[in-house]
C-alpha cells in the first residue's frame, strides 16, 4: 500500500492554502498582485513504459504565478502618490540597485528625494537648469527647494482694438499727464533683472490725417523716459507694420540691468469699435519659492513657485518586461529582474506598450476577497478528502496486518 498520493494531495492543498491566506492577508496592501498555486501529477519514470495500466504517485507544486492584472485606483490626499493605469513598474533604487514596484506611495526624504516607504529612491530622466527634460540614462528623481530665480522682461506681447471711429486728440502735443493728449491707453507689470516690478503704460494716438490710418503709441516705464513708435493699418483694420518692434532700452534706478524689451502688437486690429485689450502678456517673472508639487499623466514632476511659474524638475519613467511573470518577488512590494523576465523595457508613461499615471491616487491590490474565501473553502474540502484517502489504506493496510 502506498501513502504517497494522499500525502502528496495534503501538500498540495496546504502549499493553496498558504497562497490564498497570502493574497487575504494582502487584500489591503498597496500595489500588491495576487498569487495562484499551479499544481502537476507526478508519475513513476520507467524505461519500458506501464502504457495504460500506468498510476500516478500525487501531484506536486508546478509554480506560484501572481497575476498582474489592472487593480482599482483610489484616491488620496498626497500629489506624490503615483497609481499606474495599465502595463509597468515604478523603477527604484537603492544605491544604484535596482528594483521595479506598483506601489506608489511616495514621499520626498530630507536630501530632496523621492523616496518610497524603505527609502528607496523613485528614478526618472532627469531635468536641466532650465526645465528641459533630458531623455537618458534614469537616475534619482530630486525636488530643488531652491528659490526659482528671477527673470527680466525681454518682450512684451499687446493685442488690442483700436477705434478708428474715434477722431485724433484736439490737445497736442503729447503728455502722458494729459488724458486729452491721447485716445486711450494700458499698461503692463514687467520685471527688471532683480525681480522688482515696473509699470509699463502704453498710449495710443490718433494720427489726424484720415486717410492714413495710422496710430502713434507711446511707451514709458514707471513715468521715465518716452519712446514713440507707429502702428499702420489698411483698410480693413488689419495691421501692416511688421512686428516685433525694435528693441527698446527701458532705463531702471533699481541697481538691476536695464530692461531691454521689445514690443509685439501682432493680431492689433483697428476696426470701428470701442477700444479693448484682446491679448497682454510679457515674459519676466520675479523670484518664487518652491509651495508645491505635481505630477502629470505623462511623468512629469513639476515644482509650482509662489509666483505663479512652474518648472520641470524630471520625468518618472516607466518599465515593462516581456514576462512579467518571470520576475522574482522579493517581499516589501517589489520585485527585481531575472532571466526569465527579460531586461526591461523603460520609458516615459504612455508610450510604447507602458501605461498612464494618476498622481494624487494608488493602485490597489487586485485580490478579489470573495473569489479567496471560495477557494479556502475548495483547498479545505480538498484537503479533508486526501485525509480520508490516507485513513482508508490505514484500514486496509491494518485489515491485511490482522490476518492470520
Amino acid at each position: 500500500m502506498s501513502f504517497q498520493q494522499g500525502l502528496s494531495g495534503l501538500n498540495a492543498a496546504a502549499k493553496a492554502l498558504d497562497v490564498t491566506s497570502n493574497n487575504v492577508a494582502n487584500t489591503s496592501t498597496v500595489g500588491y498582485k495576487a498569487s495562484t498555486a499551479q499544481f502537476q501529477d507526478v508519475y513513476a519514470a520507467s524505461l519500458g513504459g506501464a502504457g495504460a495500466s500506468q498510476i500516478g504517485i500525487g501531484t506536486q507544486v508546478a509554480q506560484v504565478a501572481q497575476q498582474f492584472t489592472q487593480g482599482n485606483i483610489t484616491i488620496t490626499s498626497n500629489p506624490l502618490d503615483i497609481a499606474i493605469n495599465g502595463a509597468g513598474f515604478f523603477r527604484l533604487s537603492d544605491n544604484g540597485t535596482i528594483s521595479y514596484s506598483r506601489n506608489g506611495q511616495f514621499n520626498v526624504d530630507k536630501d530632496g528625494h523621492i523616496v518610497n516607504a524603505a527609502g528607496l529612491r523613485l528614478t526618472g530622466f532627469p531635468a536641466d537648469p532650465n526645465g528641459i527634460v533630458v531623455p537618458a540614462t534614469p537616475a534619482d528623481l530630486l525636488i530643488n527647494s531652491s528659490d526659482l530665480q528671477p527673470s527680466a522682461t525681454t518682450s512684451v506681447e499687446t493685442g488690442v482694438n483700436l477705434d478708428s471711429r474715434v477722431a485724433s486728440p484736439s490737445v497736442v502735443p503729447f503728455n502722458p499727464s494729459n488724458p486729452l493728449t491721447y485716445n486711450s491707453s494700458t499698461s503692463v507689470t514687467v520685471f527688471d533683472s532683480l525681480g522688482n516690478p515696473h509699470v509699463m503704460t502704453m498710449y495710443f494716438v490718433k494720427d489726424p490725417a484720415p486717410a492714413v490710418r495710422q496710430w502713434t503709441v507711446h511707451a514709458n516705464m514707471d513715468g521715465g523716459a518716452i519712446t514713440s513708435n507707429t502702428l499702420n493699418f489698411n483698410t480693413n483694420g488689419a495691421l501692416t507694420t511688421a512686428m516685433p518692434l525694435a528693441a527698446i532700452t527701458f532705463p531702471v534706478t533699481s541697481g538691476a540691468s536695464n530692461i531691454v524689451a521689445t514690443l509685439d502688437f501682432s493680431g492689433t486690429t483697428a476696426f470701428g469699435s470701442t477700444f479693448g485689450v484682446n491679448r497682454m502678456s510679457q515674459n519676466g517673472y520675479t523670484s518664487g519659492q518652491l509651495s508645491g508639487v505635481a505630477i502629470g499623466a505623462d511623468g512629469l514632476v513639476q515644482g509650482r513657485y509662489s509666483n505663479g511659474r512652474s518648472r520641470n524638475m524630471g520625468q518618472v519613467v516607466l518599465a515593462n518586461f516581456n514576462n512579467a511573470g518571470g520576475l522574482t518577488s522579493i517581499g516589501a512590494n517589489q520585485w527585481t529582474e531575472s532571466a526569465e523576465s527579460g531586461t526591461p523595457l523603460i520609458g516615459a508613461p504612455g508610450s510604447a506598450s507602458l501605461g498612464a499615471i494618476q498622481s494624487g491616487a494608488v493602485e490597489d491590490s487586485n485580490v478579489d476577497l470573495t473569489a479567496e474565501l471560495v477557494n479556502m473553502i475548495t483547498q479545505q474540502r480538498t484537503y479533508q478528502a486526501n485525509a480520508q484517502s490516507i485513513r482508508t489504506q490505514d484500514q486496509i493496510l491494518q485489515t491485511l496486518v490482522n490476518l492470520r
